[in-house]
């Protein structure tokens, strides 16, 4: 007996399929329009979405490079008070690392310490890094190019790299000499003279007025500080999964040391809450994208149950069951965000693929250099995102569908069947 109910139960969904692929193309330019609408508005949250989390994975790449690194260590006292004096001794941060494993890919130990530069005419301050140029020199030119001169040779170069804007406020030159004073531990103010040995361009203009680079050892010995180092910036596989590299140094660097390793989204919230902004903003944009859909299919699925009432109560009056017609309609509705779901998904996928290469614009970077984009913005399509994408339109639009299928089918036989057309 349940071997016949199960086959007539399934004769049934396929009879009720049947007729609600047939009631769908009735009115095949109303069906058209309603796939072209849900399918517009699936490639827009789509696209839109790439665009959008394309612009924030730029934002982040280029924010951990200026940082930088996935983790930074300093001393406890350092980002309140960034001297020489809250440093840390250069073996101890050696030998911590190697301790970590193989979840550090690199890293490199820096100087950083507020200076003023001064020309034959005019001074600035800046911030002055002392670098290792042959492990730093990939990152310093990720996002910036020399224009004139050479970078620093070893960690033992005399010369100093400045930027093409500092170069023009001081107005020097290559070649030309420069003074660069600090403090020491002691707050004594020490200085040296240096020749500009190369200018450089940053993709963020305002760079090249905050930065000015000389060679580790070399502002070691002006700072009177050998084998100290104001920050250690460490990199991991993969910047959005950090638990591996964290809790290796976590491990090395405890309390003792006095050293605490922070995640690049603790060294900079601003980053951090730019990821978790993006995901709320991206669903808001998909829900507030179905709102303005959903008045459009439910306006669709009343007009047909509107135009079918007699219809219905014929149906109703021989003997179909109500959930029957519920289930009809509400076919329809499936049928009609499926197709409309395809169309979009496959019109956001030709779209992000159109422009891999990236979207060129430089025409509002300016602006955008203040949030730290770069002038090409490369699309990202996320799988999480389609998938919520799909996944809303379906569950709402089911939702949405459901009370004209529900009228529908609690309709009064005699009064469908009378009602005039």
């Amino acid at each position: 007996m349940s071997a016949l109910t199960k086959q007539a139960s399934g004769a049934g969904l396929a009879s009720l399929s049947v007729m609600a692929w047939r009631n769908l193309w009735r009115n095949y330019r109303r069906t058209g329009i309603m796939i072209m609408a849900i399918s517009i508005g699936v490639w827009a949250m789509i696209f839109m979405s790439a665009l959008m989390r394309g612009m924030v994975e730029d934002i982040l790449q280029r924010g951990v490079q200026q940082l930088p690194g996935h983790v930074q260590l300093h001393h406890p006292d350092y980002p309140d008070d960034p001297s020489v004096v809250n440093s840390l001794p250069e073996n101890v941060v050696q030998a911590g690392i190697a301790e970590a494993g193989e979840a550090v890919s690199r890293w490199y130990a820096r100087i950083k310490v507020p200076a003023i530069i001064a020309s034959e005419r005019e001074s600035r301050g800046l911030v002055l890094l002392g670098v290792d140029p042959l492990a730093e020199h990939a990152d310093i030119f990720a996002n910036a190019q020399l224009l004139e001169g050479e970078f620093l040779n070893d960690p033992e170069d005399q010369g100093i790299v400045i930027g093409e804007r500092l170069s023009d406020r001081l107005e020097t030159r290559l070649g030309k000499r420069v003074v660069v004073m600090s403090q020491n531990p002691q707050n004594d103010i020490v200085e040296r003279g240096l020749r500009v040995s190369g200018i450089y361009q940053a993709e963020f203009r305002g760079q090249e007025e905050r930065y000015a680079y000389m060679s580790k050892n070399t502002l070691q010995s002006l700072l009177e500080i050998d084998g100290q180092v104001s920050e250690v910036a460490i990199f991991g596989q993969d910047y959005r999964d950090l638990s591996e590299l964290l809790s290796g140094l976590q491990s090395t660097f405890d309390s003792n040391t006095g050293m605490k390793p922070e995640a690049w989204n603790e060294v900079n919230p601003y980053l951090g809450g730019a990821v978790r902004l993006m995901d709320g903003f991206v669903l808001f944009f998909i829900v507030i994208i179905f709102l303005a859909l959903s008045f459009g299919l439910a306006n669709t699925l009343v007009m047909a149950v509107f135009e079918r009432v007699r219809e219905i109560g014929l149906m109703l009056a021989l003997g179909m069951r109500p959930g029957m017609v519920l289930g009809q309609i509400m076919i329809e509705s499936v049928y009609l965000l499926g197709l409309g779901l395809a169309l979009g998904n496959l019109l956001a996928w030709l779209s992000v693929v159109s422009i891999a290469d990236g979207v060129d614009i430089s025409a509002v970077a300016e602006g955008l250099e203040m949030a730290g984009m770069g002038t090409v913005l490369y699309p990202l399509m996320l799988s999480k995102d389609v998938i919520s994408a799909n996944v809303i339109v379906i569950v709402m639009g089911a939702i949405v569908s459901f009370m004209p299928a529900w009228h529908a089918a609690h309709y009064d036989p005699i009064r469908a069947l009378t009602k005039p057309t």
